[in-house]
């Protein structure tokens, strides 16, 4: 019996063996493993924060964050987003998602530059491509929908300029437009010479005159015909809209010559003879002619028609309406003297009119005031984003710079507009919140090699990037003590590893004064 006590009672002591063992593995460790230990892990978080860095960089977005939420969310149990439950959304997050995806809907720049009058010559000049694959490619289809027709195969110069507007390689579409001038004039091979082979403006005036001629017999005949059935009511509006296009960059044309006065009355019949086609946005064209000539009068008159609630608003209407009120005030104002006086009502009205633009379109202040360097701007734009902020700069600061003191009113207000928007950005001040899509669509739009994209609102680093940061940091910082104190830094380690095991020590040591030995015995034997 006293045999058989003993042998219960005599492996309790035996749940220290791990420990002892455990002890004698720490003492068998050298210093130069805890220095490859430390310098190991410093280096694979290292390695991971260089990743994550270059992937937030270029995608706006945690790597880890992204997978984590993506693929491992679905997996230990999450709500899959596009599950049934989850469709019968209420109407107000309906709406709020058709308004973002109307936002970020890519527009043609109304003031876009000549392809080989301007955008070439900047390649040429600094080895540069200003313009982006999917920038182009949206030109492209633009010039597929308008230009283009179901009915262009019975006309063989017409079928030639359809395959031209599907070609990537420029000399190909160019080839292909002098083939389709031989069979006959063609309106439309005129515009795609005088956008990309015209190495000038008074070039690409002289074939938009070539097109013009041939666009308005092509107009008139299909005018007549147009109630003859669905296939010359389609032929009509392409001519229509060849025929719009032509006479807008004849105007582009005059004014880029300093014609001002002629391209602003060319604007002015164009939007009389076709008052429908707002597509086009010609009255953002005329707003920079009127600007040019310094004639504000008119340039209120034609904000008072388009500056409306019901019509799409964008960056020259909102920063143009804050210009007018601005140069009221602007010459006389001092930012000492308001703080001392207060805002006046007109001065009140032009900070109101900044914070309004600010609001709408963020990025363009920094533009305007030259704290942030311009690029030619995109053929597409996204509104309220990046491009759209480079494409308004790009014509408009030197309107900004004739008004003297409208800069400097900016300088002193634009920055309180923030103050004013609900942080964060589930609802906006005076306008529908902004969308968060406008950094990947810009990305698209610009040249990142050479342009950082302007962020609204500013994204702040993610946990991730910043917890391998500081893992690194200690690691390496580990690494480099073992390394030169080698001995004190093994005390260290060892005093570590026991403090950490303490509580489980503890713990073993009250399981084992409260479960019976039998049991106790049982278990250590499993």
């Amino acid at each position: 019996m006293k045999v058989q006590m003993s042998h219960i009672i005599a492996p309790g002591p035996a749940m220290f063996g791990t420990e002892s063992s455990l002890s004698m593995f720490l003492n068998t460790l050298t210093p130069k493993f805890y220095v490859a230990l430390t310098g190991t892990s410093s280096l694979i978080s290292g390695l991971i924060l260089i990743f994550e860095w270059w992937y937030f960089r270029k995608y706006g977005t945690s790597f880890i964050e992204q997978v984590s939420v993506s693929h491992l969310r679905p997996l230990l149990g999450g709500v899959d987003s596009s599950s049934p439950s989850n469709s019968n959304t209420s109407n107000g997050d309906a709406d709020s998602n058709r308004q973002s995806v109307s936002e970020c809907k890519v527009w043609r720049n109304p003031l876009n530059l000549f392809r080989g009058a301007e955008y070439n010559r900047y390649t040429w000049v600094t080895g540069r491509e200003p313009l982006t694959y999917y920038d182009m490619n949206l030109s492209a289809q633009d010039h597929q929908t308008f230009f283009t027709c179901d009915s262009d195969h019975l006309r063989p110069a017409d079928a030639i300029m359809q395959k031209a507007w599907r070609e990537r390689n420029p000399q190909a579409r160019i080839s292909a437009a002098h083939e389709a001038l031989e069979l006959e004039d063609c309106a439309t091979a005129y515009i795609l010479l005088a956008e990309e082979e015209a190495t000038t403006i008074m070039e690409a005036e002289r074939l938009f005159k070539q097109a013009l001629k041939a666009g308005e017999g092509c107009y008139r005949r299909s005018q007549q015909l147009q109630h003859h059935g669905t296939q010359y009511e389609a032929q009509h509006r392409r001519d229509t809209n060849v025929l719009v296009y032509i006479k807008r960059r004849l105007a582009m044309c005059s004014r880029k010559l300093g014609r001002t006065r002629e391209a602003v009355k060319m604007m002015r019949d164009l939007m009389k003879e076709f008052p429908l086609l707002s597509m086009f946005n010609i009255h953002e064209n005329l707003l920079e002619s009127l600007l040019e000539l310094q004639n504000y009068a008119d340039v209120q008159a034609v904000l008072a028609k388009y500056d409306d609630i019901s019509l799409p608003k964008s960056a020259t209407i909102c920063y143009t309406a804050a210009l007018l009120k601005a140069r009221a005030v602007s010459d006389k104002f001092s930012p000492e003297a308001a703080s001392r006086r207060g805002l006046s009502t007109a001065e009140m009205n032009a900070v109101e009119a900044i914070h309004r633009a600010v609001e709408f379109n963020p990025h363009v202040p920094k533009y305007l005031l030259e704290m942030k360097s311009l690029i030619l701007p995109p053929e597409h734009i996204l509104k309220r984003g990046d491009s759209e902020a480079i494409a308004y700069a790009f014509f408009h600061l030197q309107h900004w710079k004739r008004v003297e003191g409208a800069l400097n009113l900016l300088h002193c207000t634009w920055e309180g507009t923030f103050r004013m928007i609900p942080y964060p950005l589930e609802k906006g001040h005076l306008f529908y919140p902004y969308p968060i899509c406008t950094e990947t669509a810009d990305r698209e739009l610009l040249p990142t090699v050479f342009h950082e994209v302007s962020v609204y609102p500013k994204k702040e680093l993610p946990f991730f990037i910043l917890f391998t940061a500081g893992l690194c940091s200690f690691t390496a910082m580990l690494a480099l003590l073992t390394h030169q104190f080698p001995e004190l830094m093994g005390v260290f380690a060892k005093a570590f590893l026991s403090t950490l095991f303490a509580p489980l020590n503890f713990i073993m040591e009250k399981v084992e004064s409260i479960l019976p030995s039998s049991l106790w015995h049982q278990l250590t034997r499993i």
